[in-house]
């Protein structure tokens, strides 16, 4: 008979992992020739998921795996789609626009980064507010907007409705994919195990050797063109600018509400809680403020009785993972032989570096 190890096994990858990459890819191929096949109000339908999608994953890389709970993105929501109707007025190609809006937007965020990351827990989220309330004022000065009358991107009239709301279905999703992508990467990497550390520990973080600022300001402007991104391709689904829209926190309660429900700091959460939101949206969105309520009663809920969310908590009981960004220790084998551990005998899901 052979020896049973008694030592904890590390792992990442699993053959449940490894089929979910595969679904993954053959999900985002039929997503693509999906407009041949559905109505123009479904395209625009899924084209809000993948929006959806981004903002939930980039506030979840920010404050779910990087520590940085901020309550005023919105203010790189807003400020990409005002570049993009600036951007487009001065000629430039509205779909070309939308994305340097982005580009714009992630370069705007790196000089912001270099004050507003000295603040730290509830100084950085109120902050990040304010940031965005003196955005918001600003852009109602610009006389192209005309205050909270706002304007259009006019230019995008300029294209056949049915070509264009294909065109923008693709952008919306190859920018989901590769922007989900791009964080996929960042926090398998030694960089996500440097973001996990900071927001575990700041101080122990750096005594062992992180770049904990030129970390922490790596993940903001990411987060910042991902939110720009979402941003500019709203603008382009609805054609209408109003600041006060654009700028109003609830898109960035929404995006707390996205990962609460779905689990904070894991990676499919963020997704998941996109997910939810959506039907919850397409279901309940036409019934007012009652719809708000309900909403803020869900995340209330979940905060109290499923604090890890739903992928968090399937995750702690069951012990799936279908996109693992960070290692996990499974514990050997059962006195009474049983070589497959139970998801009991599995830690508590908290990705390690």
């Amino acid at each position: 008979m052979s020896a049973v190890s008694t030592s904890p096994a590390i792992e990442r990858g699993t053959a449940t992992s490894r089929i979910a990459a595969i679904a993954v890819a053959v999900i985002i191929a039929l997503l693509a020739i999906a407009p041949h096949f559905l109505s123009a109000g479904a395209v625009d339908r899924m084209t809000a998921l993948f929006i959806y999608v981004i903002l939930a994953a980039m506030w979840n890389a920010l404050a779910g795996f990087g520590g940085l709970v901020s309550v005023g993105q919105q203010v790189f929501f807003g400020l990409s789609a005002y570049f993009a109707i600036r951007l487009a007025d001065a000629g430039l190609n509205p779909f070309l626009a939308l994305f340097a809006s982005g580009l714009i937007v992630g370069a705007v965020s790196w000089p912001l980064s270099l004050f507003m990351l000295r603040l730290r827990n509830g100084e950085f989220a109120i902050g990040m507010w304010v940031i965005a309330a003196l955005t918001h004022l600003l852009v109602n000065l610009d006389r192209l907007v005309q205050g909270e009358t706002g304007t259009s991107l006019i230019s995008l009239n300029a294209y056949d409705a049915g070509a264009r709301r294909a065109a923008i279905y693709w952008l919306a999703l190859a920018s989901m994919t590769a922007l989900l992508a791009i964080l996929f990467g960042l926090l398998r990497g030694s960089t996500g195990a440097a973001i996990r550390a900071i927001r575990d520990n700041e101080d122990a973080a750096a005594s062992v050797g992180v770049r904990v600022t030129g970390t922490k300001r790596l993940l903001f402007v990411l987060a910042a063109f991902g939110i720009g991104i979402a941003g500019a391709l709203w603008l382009a689904t609805s054609i209408t600018f109003q600041p006060k829209t654009y700028f109003n926190v609830q898109w960035t309660a929404y995006m707390i509400f996205m990962v609460l429900v779905g689990g904070i700091g894991t990676f499919e959460g963020a997704i998941l809680g996109a997910l939810v939101f959506f039907l919850i949206e397409t279901w309940f969105g036409g019934t007012g403020v009652w719809y708000l309520v309900g909403l803020g009663a869900t995340a209330v809920l979940f905060s109290l009785f499923l604090p890890r969310g739903l992928w968090g908590t399937i995750e702690e009981r069951f012990g799936l993972r279908l996109l693992p960004v960070g290692y996990r220790v499974r514990f050997p084998a059962t006195a009474d032989g049983d070589a497959t551990p139970s998801p009991q005998q599995t830690t508590p899901y908290r990705e390690k570096a």
